[in-house]
Order: structure tokens, then sequence, then C-alpha cells
């Protein structure tokens, strides 16, 4: 599962991205990526182990919320079966 989301750009620069992305772990267990910076540019990424799915996608989920009460948009969006 995937989520990219942007500010659009202002005047004074490149547009912010906030990218999520879900990972299964090769020994048991669901990594959440979560990258962050302006368009173009080098960012920040931080990893988060869950011990299952359904928590790393809960987490993930708030991350989304907290990001779009801050003024995110969602670019794109990509659900796994």
């Amino acid at each position: 599962m995937r989520i990219y989301m942007q500010i659009p750009p202002s005047d004074a620069g490149a547009p912010k991205f906030y990218h999520l992305h879900l990972q299964e772990d090769l020994l048991d267990g669901w990594t959440l990526i979560r990258e962050w910076g302006f368009q173009g540019a080098g960012g920040r990424m931080v990893r988060d182990h869950y011990p299952d799915r359904e928590s790393a996608e809960a987490a993930m989920l708030k991350l989304r919320d907290v990001q779009l009460k801050k003024g995110y948009r969602v670019v794109f969006m990509q659900a796994s079966s």
C-alpha cells in the first residue's frame, strides 16, 4: 500500500511531498516507510516496524490524517490485496 501526498508549490519554492509505503518484512512483520521533503531535493526517511499488517495500516492511516490536517493533499494512492 502506498500513499503519496503533496502541498502545492508556492511562489517561494518547490512543492513539499510526504510518501507513506507499507512493506512486508522477510522476518515476520511489516515496515512502514515514511519519506518527506521538497520535490527535487533530498528528503528524510524513517522506517517503523510493526508485528502485523493491521497495526501497520492503522499507523499509516493515522499519519495520513495528520498530514491532511497540515494541508497535504493525496495525489496518488495504491492499495494492495
